[in-house]
């Protein structure tokens, strides 16, 4: 028994040790008003602003039915969860050593990310800096706003550090999609080839009625059309997105200007939506998969896996970069040949192959 209360002695004199060791810095205790960087309810979460050293900026709201960023774009919504979830779960481990103390304050005031939360009500939540990676590199170094002391931020299970979860750059926040109306709200579809038009087509849906428009040396080979592939076909332009976008890369208004131009895409709604997607070969490169085996599909002298993309006629000033498997589905089974979409519509596909050849 006494043997027991030694043991229970030691380990709670071990245990206040290891508290006074890891929550008390130059005489000041752990604060766990200053320590609390997370947000439990993120469903009261209605704007969040995030701001760099450089004066950057990304405002993400909530709206009605998903969330905004710069007030003119829809958010992306991978970009969204992951913040939410970042907040939910980020753990306060300690507070930043005194060996440490003077790096991370330097960085938090010099490269900093400021973010202010928000709620629904535009009442604030809270505001707090993201610095760099901890001394040990297994966590985040980050300052509630008005504190002295910075702590040392993880989420469990995650090895790195958070910052990048709080960009401020637009492009990793903008929604990707390039295309997205419901097969019902589809008026018509033109898919018009620059270096070949005879291959180039539109259709156009009125209720379940579709219709077909080729260049006579196609349509004049076509028999009865089918309604079902037409339909099929529509149903594609739901939900197409892009990988990302080009903003950032020097010189790329000039990259499009001197690229080849593949396609333009445009798509009309019942209600007179328009959304147009201007498609250009992007050119091979080292990371190009066809560099070294040919894709019978693509020129050689371009990239078999991605294209640009100018959307809505850049009004946005972002080139989007889309995946050629996105293509294929909207081109047919092969991507240089429009045919090959119009012969499947009419239960034709050997038309397109033989028009090529």
């Amino acid at each position: 028994m006494r043997k027991t209360l030694v043991y229970l002695a030691v380990l709670a004199v071990l245990a206040f040790g290891i508290y006074y060791f890891l929550f008390s810095n130059h005489g000041n205790s752990y604060d766990p008003a200053e320590a609390n960087f997370v947000v439990s309810d993120t469903a009261s979460v209605g704007k969040i602003f995030i701001a760099n050293s450089n004066g950057t900026t990304v405002l993400v709201e909530r709206v009605k039915g998903g969330w905004m960023v710069n007030k003119k774009d829809k958010a992306l919504p991978s970009m969204v969860n992951l913040i939410l979830s970042t907040l939910t779960k980020q753990q306060t481990l300690y507070p930043v050593t005194q060996s440490a103390y003077n790096n991370a304050i330097k960085v938090l005031s010099t490269e900093g990310i400021k973010v202010e939360l928000y709620d629904r009500q535009g009442a604030k939540i809270k505001v707090f800096y993201v610095g760099g990676t901890s001394a040990n590199q297994n966590g985040t170094n980050m300052l509630m706003d008005g504190a002295k002391m910075p702590y040392v931020i993880q989420v469990p299970g995650f090895n790195g550090y958070l910052t990048s979860r709080y960009s401020t750059e637009l492009t990793d926040w903008k929604d990707r999609t390039v295309f997205d109306m419901p097969y019902e709200e589809i008026k018509s579809v033109s898919v018009q080839y620059a270096d070949k038009p005879i291959n180039s087509f539109m259709i156009t849906r009125d209720n379940d009625n579709i219709s077909v428009s080729a260049d006579t040396n196609i349509s004049k080979h076509l028999d009865v059309q089918n309604s079902r592939r037409g339909t099929l076909y529509l149903k594609y332009f739901t939900n197409i997105n892009c990988e990302g976008y080009t903003n950032g890369i020097p010189g790329m208004d000039s990259v499009i200007k001197n690229s080849h131009k593949q396609s333009v895409i445009d798509i009309t709604g019942i209600h007179g939506e328009h959304q147009r997607a201007e498609i250009y070969w992007m050119d091979i490169n080292r990371r190009s998969k066809n560099l070294t085996v040919s894709d019978p599909d693509v020129p050689d002298d371009y990239d078999a896996d991605r294209l640009y993309a100018v959307i809505n006629g850049g009004k946005d000033g972002h080139v989007p970069i889309a995946r050629q498997g996105t293509q294929r589905r909207i081109f047919g089974s092969r991507v240089v040949i429009g045919t090959m979409a119009l012969g499947a519509i009419q239960g034709m596909s050997d038309i397109g192959e033989q028009n090529h050849h």
